[in-house]
């Protein structure tokens, strides 16, 4: 048709009609005009070639810098950011335009892809059944998770099995441990009911950040040997190369926003307790394992069996118990029952909590705390271990250096202000000493925490013989017995009965 070019098509239908008929004739097959089959015969070039190639619209900004400067710099320091070259030519010439950064940027990436180093090469795998299983951490506070109204500061220790994708996640409190790595991944094979050839999991640097040589070696060789115990291949990815571990880094995103699509429609982010948020979690990892069932079948079929039991998830340690009635371990003060001071007990350390035994025996259990971010040491106590010693030295609570972490819920907290505020001190250690005796003995914390919330909205003091009254220790009623007495000429009948005699 006039005023529109013809394509290579065109060309090439053409010049298959040109062999065995004349240009006239071919052209029309072609859907051109002879006029036009004459010019290709003139010029059998098609017509992509005949494109003059484009030119420069406007001049190189980049002409009088780019050899001069702009590469020198790029074989120096090779892995020097585009944006970091463009903020130096701008401090070299500072009439230069803002609007040249993306033409230096993509410059730069041809001319890297051309003169660059080379870049290190991603290998996809491919895993066989009951190979390999892999753990890392993940950091959970953008999730915002609350227990009891309070900020739940905590990691997930996130166990897959690369092959079949099934997965298990352990709540950790601290940050990472051996101790965390030996818990979780034993919950995770006893869960699994099988044991996976090897076992791969990062560098554990974060969990040998703050410990010495020795230290460091001595956790090596634990982990080394909790892989023996399970007959696994203990394996570990380099520093700071997380695509060696990408069988699970790529699915903790996943995990988290599955996590996250149930709390939303779960509705809140808190949780009553502990127990109920690790309850949580299970769930919805076993959510995420439903849908793999069929791999998971294949899978255990080729995982070894587990051993007769676990090996050991916790450090071990000894503290002495002082005279203030606790012991410090990890820069952390916990109280004890007082009758253990001066007693050497064996710790067994948890992730989340205390074993402690005295010889043998086991004596208690505490709930692991953290030291503080600012350097300062932290403090776990039950006022029930120090409340009958306060009674007899009260004025020690005005001062105490837990004294925050003693009591038990915020209402008592703030009734010692509002007592303290009134104006005598001693008045108010006394008192509060005594509230908390009698949350002890009647064990009516919960109930006396919120008599105490309602006095203070009203804005009255906590009257105690009122609240002694109020929770006093109910009165068991008695039965009344009636005994009838025998008369005692029952006994002297008894004396004349004889053998053989009727009675």
């Amino acid at each position: 048709m006039p005023g529109r070019h013809i394509t290579d098509q065109q060309m090439r239908l053409y010049m298959k009609h040109r062999s065995s008929n004349t240009p006239a004739i071919a052209a029309a097959k072609a859907g051109f005009s002879p006029a036009t089959a004459y010019r290709i015969e003139r010029d059998p070039r098609p017509p992509s070639h005949k494109t003059p190639p484009r030119g420069r619209r406007r001049p190189d900004p980049l002409a009088g810098i780019w050899d001069s400067e702009v590469v020198p710099m790029l074989k120096a320091a090779p892995g020097l950011r585009a944006i970091a070259v463009f903020a130096e030519i701008r401090r070299r010439h500072p009439d230069l335009s803002d609007s040249i950064r993306r033409t230096l940027e993509r410059r730069i990436r041809a001319w890297r892809a051309v003169n660059g180093p080379d870049q290190d090469v991603i290998f996809r795998q491919e895993h066989e059944p009951g190979r390999m299983g892999l753990s890392d951490f993940t950091d959970m506070a953008a999730l915002a998770v609350t227990i009891a109204q309070q900020p739940l500061d905590h990691r997930l220790y996130h166990f897959r099995l690369a092959y079949s994708g099934w997965e298990h996640a352990h709540v950790v409190l601290g940050g990472e441990s051996f101790v965390a790595l030996a818990e979780g991944l034993q919950n995770a094979l006893w869960s699994l009911g099988g044991v996976p050839a090897d076992h791969r999991s990062d560098s554990l640097s974060a969990a040998f950040r703050n410990l010495d040589r020795d230290a460091a070696e001595d956790a090596t060789r634990r982990y080394e040997e909790l892989c023996a115990h399970y007959g696994m291949a203990a394996s570990r990815n380099n520093r700071g190369v997380a695509h060696e571990n990408g069988g699970i880094e790529s699915p903790h995103g996943h995990l988290k926003r599955a996590v996250e699509d149930a709390l939303l429609l779960r509705g809140s982010r808190d949780f009553a307790d502990l127990a109920a948020y690790r309850r949580f979690i299970d769930e919805v990892v076993g959510q995420q394992n439903a849908r793999r069932t069929k791999q998971v079948a294949v899978e255990r079929d080729t995982l070894k069996p587990l051993p007769p039991d676990r090996t050991g998830d916790f450090e071990r340690t000894i503290v002495c118990v002082t005279s203030s009635g606790g012991f410090t371990l990890r820069k952390v003060f916990y109280t004890v029952p007082s009758r253990l001071i001066g007693h050497r007990l064996r710790v067994h350390l948890f992730d989340d909590r205390l074993e402690c035994f005295l010889g043998g025996t086991h004596v208690l259990s505490l709930p692991r705390g953290r030291s503080r971010g600012n350097g300062k040491h932290g403090h776990v106590v039950d006022y029930r271990h120090v409340i009958h010693a306060l009674r007899r030295k009260p004025m020690a609570l005005l001062n105490l250096v837990y004294r925050d972490q003693l009591f038990p819920r915020q209402a008592y907290a703030r009734a010692f202000d509002t007592l303290r505020a009134a104006g005598n001190e001693r008045q108010a250690c006394a008192t509060m000493v005594e509230l908390l005796s009698l949350a002890h003995e009647r064990g009516c914390e919960a109930a006396l925490a919120q008599a105490l919330e309602a006095e203070l909205e009203a804005g009255r003091l906590p009257d105690l013989p009122t609240l002694r009254e109020r929770f006093q220790a109910p009165t068991a009623a008695l039965n009344n017995v009636t005994v009838d007495l025998v008369p005692l000429s029952v006994y002297d009948e008894l004396g004349t009965v004889r053998p053989g005699a009727a009675a």
